[in-house]
C-alpha cells in the first residue's frame, strides 16, 4: 500500500541526505520520481545535502498546487512511481493535504522530509500537517549534537553567535553561517541551551572572560592553610 511517511529531525542530521539516498535507491531500479522542494540553501528547484550532493528539483512556491501538476503529468503521459518533498517544513498545510491526496486518489508513494519546531521550539505548520496526515513517521537515527555534546533537538537562529527567538518564521541560513562574523545563521542545540539562549560563540564567549571568577585577595582574612597548616597573610 502506498504510503505519506514523514522523516523528522533537527538541522543537521541528514535528512536531505537520506531523500537523496531514497532517490538513487529507487532511480537504480529504474523506477521515476518527482522531487518537490522549497527555499533550499543551494537555491531555487535544488535539492542539496551538506556532503555536497545537488540534485534538480521542483519548487513549490506558496501558490503550487503539488496535486494538480502531478495530474497533468500524469495526463500528458509522463510517469512518477514516488514523490520526495524535501524542506516540506515550509509547505502548507494546504499542500499537506494535497501530498495525502496524492498517496489516497494516484497511489503513489509520498516521502517527506523536515524538522518539526522553528527557532522559537514552535510547529510549523507543515510539520504540524504531516504529524497529523502521516502513515508513517520516522525519526532519523542520526543525531545531531549540541555543542556541549549532548543530543541536539532544538533548532537555534543566531545573529552574530546570539541566540535569537524574535523574528520571522522563515528565513533561510544554514548551520555553516552561525559564526560570530554572520549575519544570521542556525545551531542545532539541546533544551537546556536553548532554554539559556546558549550557543557555542556565546558558551566560547563566557569561558574566555577574564572575569569569570573575580578573586579578592585583599580581602583574605590572615589564618592557617587548611592543608599545610602554615600560616597565610593576604
Amino acid at each position: 500500500m502506498p504510503e505519506l511517511v514523514f522523516f523528522s529531525g533537527t538541522m543537521d542530521c541528514g535528512k536531505s541526505t537520506l531523500a537523496l539516498q531514497i532517490e538513487h535507491n529507487r532511480s537504480a531500479r529504474g523506477l521515476q520520481g518527482v522531487i518537490l522542494t522549497r527555499d533550499d540553501r543551494a537555491g531555487e528547484g535544488k535539492l542539496s545535502s551538506r556532503l555536497g550532493l545537488v540534485t534538480d528539483a521542483v519548487e513549490t512556491t506558496e501558490d503550487f498546487d503539488v496535486y494538480a501538476y502531478l495530474v497533468e503529468l500524469l495526463s500528458r503521459g509522463g510517469r512518477c512511481d514516488y514523490v520526495i518533498a524535501d524542506e516540506a517544513q515550509f509547505f502548507t498545510p494546504g499542500q499537506i493535504d494535497q501530498l495525502a491526496r496524492v498517496v489516497d486518489d494516484l497511489g503513489l508513494d509520498v516521502f517527506a522530509f523536515g524538522i518539526t519546531t522553528d527557532f522559537r521550539s514552535k510547529l510549523f505548520p507543515g510539520s504540524q500537517r504531516l504529524v497529523e496526515l502521516a502513515d508513517r513517521i520516522e525519526a532519523l537515527q542520526v543525531e545531531a549534537l549540541c555543542w556541549c555534546g549532548a543530543r541536539a533537538t532544538h533548532n537555534a537562529r543566531t545573529v552574530g553567535g546570539a541566540m535569537v527567538v524574535e523574528g520571522a518564521q522563515v528565513v533561510v541560513g544554514d548551520v555553516d553561517a552561525g559564526g560570530l562574523d554572520a549575519s544570521v545563521g542556525y545551531e542545532v542545540v539541546c533544551r537546556r541551551h536553548h532554554r539559556r539562549r546558549m550557543t557555542a560563540a556565546s558558551a566560547r564567549a563566557v569561558a574566555l572572560s577574564p572575569d569569570v571568577l573575580p578573586v579578592d585577595t585583599a580581602a583574605r582574612p590572615a589564618g592557617p592553610d587548611p592543608v599545610t597548616g602554615s600560616t597565610v597573610r593576604p
